[in-house]
């Protein structure tokens, strides 16, 4: 073997060793920056690309203007530069220790290490002394370099199985099984009586498909069944029974969503889309968490009719979007004769548009929205029955975030038909109370109206959600309605839910 050669065989772990210096600053600093980025999950659903930049030599590490004597890696930097002359800096002469790094960014230090290394190969400026060093760290490493060789050989095993067997090369399939058992504490006795306990479930397959890596085109089945004990009061989220008692496999959600550049998303639907899935955010903490849908916020929804649909999300900043939407329900959009802009020629048709501006801030999120509808009502947030009514929403969302606890809620006005309509919710979210992962929550409020009765419906919850893995999530949670509507009865109503959702 060469004497040139052998060098390059024992210097190659060396250069390694460097390049790894090179970013220990920055990976250390990962372990440090996650309590940070979780405070910004928020922004995570709007996302920029990157500039590219290019790093420059550095010569002393002195030229480094946010590294001083002080930092734990000066040491290892200073000797990096001093002695191999392999540190590169960003152009405005940062290191940026405490950020973690690129693949692009350690390509870029090892390339730099190998290239002087190789000048000391040539030059011979590698004394025997470090030979020798090099050569004792090899052999005292062997048995873990044989260890890391067979767990790298044995993944390389599995991923040849994996993609020998995948599903597809584009499409992953997700599937979620949510259910909710109801038990009355104490039922009213107008507009409807129900004293036992009532079980709903759905399931769900999802199909997401990417062309691109940043495209998603979305087809989901979805079965679902029981009778919704809350009627009164818009029901159990995520469980729809919509009155059938089986379990019929059905398209939910057909839509494909992709991006044009940094700044503009679109989505386009074939079906069940509607105003709040056209919206960055919802802003309040207890959208998803909580058991009612009246966590929703239910104003997303009241009068509103959507089936086909097209919406855009304009990033203005990194903290402002705007989003805009349209859709029309299946009656209009299916007949040949009335078209996807004409929804409400027809008695079964609906039409619905939003526009919403959020500010996505560390410790502030906040909204306004406008929409308008010009459909039926359904009775989902009523008990008198569909009502054909346009209805124009006004609405403003905020939450406070001072670390893991929050306090969010929202007003909206709606005008319909000259008549009027006030709804607001409040309330707070605790995470990670007792065990990472999970979220207590209490809110309440005025829900939305749009029917023929004495006052709005009156609702309060407070659930515990508790993600026992990444495969069970079981939330209890206890609520409390007032119907609003008067009579002799009793028009209250307290139920205690369990809802189990499995996620595969």
């Amino acid at each position: 073997m060469s004497k040139l050669l052998w060098k390059t065989l024992l210097l190659g772990p060396a250069a390694i060793g460097a390049a790894l210096a090179f970013s220990s600053s920055a990976l250390a600093a990962e372990a440090v920056s996650a309590e940070e980025s979780a405070s910004v999950d928020a922004l995570e659903q709007v996302s920029f690309g990157q500039e590219p930049v290019r790093l420059a030599q550095v010569t002393s590490v002195q030229q480094l203007s946010d590294v001083s004597p002080a930092d734990w890696a000066f040491q290892a930097l200073q000797n990096l530069v001093d002695r191999y002359n392999c540190i590169q800096g960003y152009p405005d002469r940062t290191f940026r220790g405490n950020r973690s790094l690129t693949r692009y960014e350690f390509a870029a230090g090892l390339n730099a290490c190998l290239d002087v290394i190789a000048q000391l190969i040539q030059t011979d400026a590698i004394t025997r002394e470090e030979f020798e060093q090099i050569r004792r760290l090899q052999e005292e490493f062997q048995a873990e370099l044989n260890t890391l060789r067979g767990r790298v050989d044995a993944l390389e095993a599995d991923v040849a199985e994996l993609e020998a067997n995948q599903f597809s090369t584009t499409t992953k399939l997700r599937g979620q099984v949510d259910a909710h058992l109801g038990v009355p504490f104490d039922t009213m006795d107008t507009p409807v009586e129900d004293d036992s306990a009532t079980f709903v479930s759905r399931a769900r397959l999802n199909f997401d498909t990417s062309f691109t890596g940043e495209d998603r085109l979305r087809v989901r089945l979805q079965g679902s069944s029981g009778n919704d004990p809350l009627g009164a009061f818009a029901g159990f989220a995520n469980a729809s029974g919509e009155g059938d008692s089986t379990l019929d496999l059905r398209v939910d959600d057909f839509y494909y969503a992709f991006p044009v550049g940094n700044r503009l998303d679109f989505i386009v639907a074939a079906n069940s889309i509607l105003t709040d899935d056209f919206v960055v955010s919802t802003i309040v903490p207890f959208d998803g968490p909580s058991v009612a849908d009246a966590g929703g916020p239910l104003f997303y929804d009241a009068g509103m009719g959507g089936d086909v649909g097209l919406g855009v999300s304009f990033a203005i900043t990194d903290r402002f979007v705007l989003d805009a939407g349209y859709s029309v329900d299946a009656g209009g959009a299916a007949d040949p004769s009335v078209g996807i802009f004409q929804g409400t020629e027809t008695a079964d048709a609906s039409q619905s548009y939003i526009a919403q501006l959020s500010y996505l801030g560390d410790n502030l999120q906040a909204a306004i929205a406008y929409l308008h509808g010009d459909g039926a009502l359904d009775d989902e947030v009523g008990f008198d029955g569909a009502t054909d009514k346009e209805v124009d929403t006004f609405a403003g969302l905020v939450n406070f975030g001072f670390g893991r606890f929050n306090i969010g809620g929202h007003i909206a006005y709606a005008d319909f038909d000259d008549d009027d309509d006030f709804s607001w919710t409040a309330g707070v979210a605790v995470d990670d109370l007792f065990i990472e992962g999970t979220q207590l929550g209490v809110y309440g409020g005025q829900l939305p109206q749009f029917t023929d009765r004495d006052d709005n419906p009156f609702l309060i919850e407070g659930y515990y959600e508790i993600p026992f893995n990444e495969f069970l999530t079981i939330t209890p949670a206890i609520i409390y309605g007032d119907a609003g509507v008067d009579g002799d009865g009793d028009d209250t109503t307290v139920y205690g839910v369990i809802r189990t959702t499995f996620r595969f």
